[in-house]
């Protein structure tokens, strides 16, 4: 079974930093792929722009060697390749000089088909670039402005940087996008709660014992080096990714699948979510930061030796959270998500209670409670784990297995990368798996006094060799309550 491709109305998509690492790693291959895929009607366009002098075949050259290196080679086809490169054109501009910005409106022109501007810059320069865009009547009706995490370090800045956006762009041009959010997994959530009888009656506290999310990475800093220091775990994964996740998880079911409908929900998540202050933060959290150890390249170094200097930000964040709803109450959701750990994976487990009695005796073995995994990477799928008789004559042994769907194994041919998709839900203007201002700002209430908490106590990033899951702690956070985290295969 292969999915259907719905082509897009004609568009003009401008990239800001269109010679960036972004640009390179994931756009301009996604934007590839959706040309191969013949997704694209004519005539759309995709301009470059950034502060580099660069002419039109420069900027080809670049796409072509980028689309090389982060295409597989057999999904690059010669036709479509030059047609992609011919879509392709370069302006050189200066957000905060405006130098540049008569030749973009000139590149453009006055069409009024679909504009989609994707902001693959530093936050510092969404204002300057939103005010230039108005300044110079770049923006229509049909335009859209895409912009990347973070949205800010805070509740503070966040507002600041929305009221800077929003005084050029509407909320509904506006798109906050979590690469997360176009996981084929992530949607998949919505459609098993919501498309199967079988587990949204079960989806409570009367059926679930808790929710684990864990994002974890074997990397390290690599290119991030700047960024990274001043963020740390929790604001580079907590606040955003897996807050996601957990609203995916955690809401009630929307009126419809309207963008407003869903968004709605998961705000209501974000803002039932109990906050964590200074008393409660060190029985709550876990903050670690990687030493010296191994991971699966060899040796590496610990995170400090890789800044050349001291740092207390955090590369592991653990946390127990807590929803104070009716179909929450009681319900533990657990998050860990580091860098230098021993696995790469990103995960939802859902543990469902324990049967309350066992009709078997000893020698039928242990019972395990039904887990739920939805696996986001590296394997994408979902896994049922259930109680079975072990097969054979042997009398009555149970044993837990687990029902499997693979993506790759049920679905034929590829399935989409997150950025292809929310390019193709930009432009069609469906805001559905994108953050509204108030959920930003919301995550950033839950945040920000986790964060306070740490800076006010001095809390030292505990330290956990890499190559492992992370302090001591984090096992002991989860299991002083009787629970231990999923092991993944």
């Amino acid at each position: 079974m292969t999915s259907q491709i719905i082509p897009v109305d004609p568009f003009d998509f401008i990239i800001f930093g269109g010679t960036g690492d972004l640009s390179e790693r994931k756009l301009l291959p996604s934007l590839y792929y959706r040309q191969r895929d013949h997704q694209f009607s004519e005539p759309t366009r995709i301009i470059g722009t950034s502060r580099s002098k660069m002419s039109d075949e420069e900027f080809r050259a670049f796409a072509k060697q980028a689309i090389s290196e982060h295409v597989k080679p057999a999904d690059i086809d010669a036709n479509e390749l030059k047609t992609f490169l011919a879509r392709l054109s370069y302006v050189s501009a200066d957000a905060t000089t405006g130098a540049g910005f008569d030749k973009l409106t000139k590149a453009i022109g006055d069409s009024d088909r679909i504009r989609a501007f994707y902001l693959a810059v530093a936050p510092a320069l969404f204002g300057d670039i939103s005010h230039k865009l108005k300044e110079h009547n770049l923006i229509t009706p049909n335009s859209r402005i895409v912009l990347e995490k973070p949205i800010g370090r805070d509740l503070a800045s966040a507002r600041a940087l929305n009221d800077l956006v929003g005084d050029n762009f509407h909320e509904s041009q506006i798109f906050r996008i979590d690469h997360y959010l176009g996981k084929e997994t992530v949607q998949n959530l919505m459609a098993l709660r919501f498309a199967n009888a079988l587990y949204e009656p079960l989806w409570n506290s009367a059926h679930i014992d808790h929710v684990q999310i864990t994002v974890a990475e074997t990397v390290g800093l690599e290119d991030r080096v700047t960024y990274y220091d001043k963020a740390g775990a929790l604001r580079d994964m907590v606040q955003n990714h897996m807050l996601q996740l957990l609203c995916l998880v955690a809401m009630e079911a929307p009126s419809s699948m309207d963008a407003d409908a869903v968004r709605d929900e998961k705000l209501k998540v974000l803002r039932a979510l109990k906050r964590i202050n200074g008393n409660e933060a060190p029985k709550h959290t876990v903050r670690g930061q990687y030493r010296a150890g191994a991971s699966a390249s060899g040796a590496v170094k610990g995170y400090v030796e890789e800044l050349s200097h001291d740092s207390n930000t955090e590369t592991f964040v653990a946390i127990k959270a807590e929803i104070g709803t009716w179909r929450w109450a009681g319900v533990p959701f657990y998050f860990r998500t580091g860098k230098r750990l021993a696995t790469r994976v990103s995960e939802i487990v859902i543990e469902f209670k324990p049967i309350p009695h066992s009709i078997f005796g000893d020698s039928a073995g242990p019972i395990f409670a039904n887990q739920l995994v939805i696996r986001l990477q590296p394997d994408e799928g979902v896994k049922q784990f259930i109680m079975i008789k072990d097969p054979g004559p042997g009398g009555m042994r149970l044993r837990q297995i687990s029902l499997d769907m693979s993506f790759a194994q049920s679905f034929d041919g590829r399935a989409p990368d997150a950025y292809e998709r929310l390019i193709m839900d930009v432009i069609r203007g469906n805001q559905t798996l994108f953050m509204r201002r108030d959920e930003v700002e919301a995550a950033w209430k839950w945040i920000d006094p986790i964060q306070n908490a740490w800076e006010s106590a001095r809390q030292e990033a505990q330290g956990y060799t890499a190559g492992t899951w992370g302090p001591s702690a984090s096992i002991a956070l989860i299991e002083r309550d009787g629970r231990t985290w999923h092991e993944s295969n």
